[in-house]
């Protein structure tokens, strides 16, 4: 790649829409943890999706790769560019353009904040059901791309339940005009799939259709102690019956994750005690607040009485329940109080029924390594996804070994190496651990089709 490509880039857009050099922030080649890669050869960054399609027309020409950015939250360092490509940015393209509340649709450019999308559509009466800890820097495209999960999937699915249409721009600059506001659009291959999940490697999304939802007039939130794992399980059965549809999260934390949070993370409360085996987030919506709130305390008193939970505390107010929701949230913020070098997270998914026996098997398998080493868990188990930490401070260059021990267990118990924060380049080396070699050459083949010079995120998710 050229000085003088460079040039053409800036000729062909508008002003300061590349940098280069001096002016690229560090922003760019660093990931959340703070950990740098070297500078990319520029990094650009569109209003438009005709920037877009210019920038990849003229990058597909020359066969420039290409790393396309959101918020960079991710886990995985799939945003994280070579040095030898371009950063595409979707900072510039944050708008939310139309809010149809009649159909219960909102078109968003890409690179929208998912917290930004959620504010706009609350000035209507309706909500973004999306949600996760890094709402306020994480992306809408960014969320796309990895099929982002979070709190809610047990009522609202993930992000590929939420997408009506897409515009995409593929590697050769095409742009494609899916973006239809309806759900039933039976009309041949369902193309938007494709790039639900893909990581950004078959093309850009530029703009979304998304479903929005009314509101909801009531939302409890409770936090309950538990004895075992087991009546874990017992009471997620018993909150699915009695609250049906009212259900909207069942987070679990074991001891360790709610003990330390409390002890490490400035500014947080605990409204329940510390010594108890596991806890659980669990949370009802709907539009009746009387209603709302009955059920769930009699879910509770139902649950005491069969001496499932130890204790409980339920909200008062938008403020005590967003104080709960924090303890959930501030896993990143735990994760930074201990050392990089020591620390690795999991993000798994599996069958309930297994969660227990999982978690013993690797602290069995962690401490039988380094007896001084523990495991942090919390969890989405209403829809099976677990978040494990692993950490050992005392024998960092222990690292690839815990690595590779995690995921060896994942495949033992039959589950997914990556719930919700895909697969980048971290986990690459494991993917044939959730997919069969049939799988991924298909995947090859897609790309191969739709991105024949291999420009777009090169060696994410799988090489070429």
């Amino acid at each position: 790649m050229s000085e003088g490509f460079i040039d053409e880039l800036r000729n062909a857009l508008d002003q300061g829409a590349v940098l280069s050099g001096g002016d690229i922030d560090a922003r760019y080649h660093h990931d959340i943890a703070g950990n740098p890669v070297p500078k990319p050869r520029a990094v650009v960054r569109p209003r438009t999706t005709a920037d877009v399609s210019v920038l990849l027309r003229l990058c597909h020409r020359e066969g420039v790769p290409v790393t396309t950015q959101g918020g960079m939250t991710g886990l995985v360092r799939g945003a994280l560019p070579n040095a030898n490509e371009i950063v595409l940015s979707m900072e510039r393209m944050n708008s939310v353009e139309e809010v149809d509340a009649s159909a219960g649709v909102a078109i968003t450019q890409a690179g929208t904040p998912l917290q930004k999308l959620q504010e706009r559509v609350e000035q209507d009466g309706l909500m973004f059901p999306l949600d996760l800890g890094a709402r306020g820097s994480c992306t809408i495209g960014g969320n796309i791309s990895t099929n982002a999960g979070g709190n809610r999937v047990i009522r609202y699915g993930m992000m590929r339940d939420l997408v009506l249409g897409l515009e995409v721009v593929t590697a050769d600059g095409t742009v494609l005009k899916g973006l239809r506001k309806y759900i039933k659009n039976n009309t041949g291959i369902d193309l938007k799939q494709l790039f639900i999940g893909s990581e950004g490697i078959l093309g850009v999304v530029t703009r979304a259709a998304l479903r929005v939802f009314p509101a909801p007039a009531e939302r409890q939130v409770a936090l309950c102690a538990l004895p075992s794992f087991g009546q874990v399980i017992t009471f997620l059965k018993m909150a699915r019956e009695r609250l049906g549809g009212e259900l909207t999260a069942f987070e679990v934390m074991w001891n360790a994750y709610y003990r330390l949070t409390l002890e490490r993370v400035k500014g947080l409360a605990g409204p329940l005690p510390t010594h108890h085996p596991f806890y659980v987030l669990l949370e009802a919506s709907g539009s009746d607040p009387e209603r709302i709130h009955a059920d769930l305390e009699k879910l509770l008193e139902m649950a005491m009485g069969d001496k499932l939970i130890l204790d409980a505390t339920l909200s008062t107010s938008n403020a005590s329940a967003a104080a709960i929701w924090r303890i959930r949230d501030s896993s990143v913020e735990l994760s930074r109080s201990f050392p990089y070098t020591a620390r690795i997270g999991f993000d798994v998914s599996l069958v309930i029924d297994r969660m227990e026996q999982y978690i013993d098997t690797i602290e069995s398998r962690v401490r039988a390594i380094d007896p001084q080493a523990f495991v942090i868990v919390l969890g989405h188990a209403g829809d099976g996804n677990l978040h494990v930490n692993v950490h050992h401070e005392h024998t960092p260059d222990k690292h690839d070994e815990f690595e590779k021990l995690g995921y060896d267990i994942t495949g033992e118990f039959g589950g997914s190496i990556s719930a919700e924060h895909g697969i980048g380049i971290l986990k690459r080396p494991y993917l044939r651990m959730s997919r069969t070699e049939e799988e991924i050459e298909t995947m090859r083949t897609l790309k191969r089709a739709l991105d024949p010079k291999n420009i777009l995120n090169p060696g994410r998710i799988f090489t070429v």
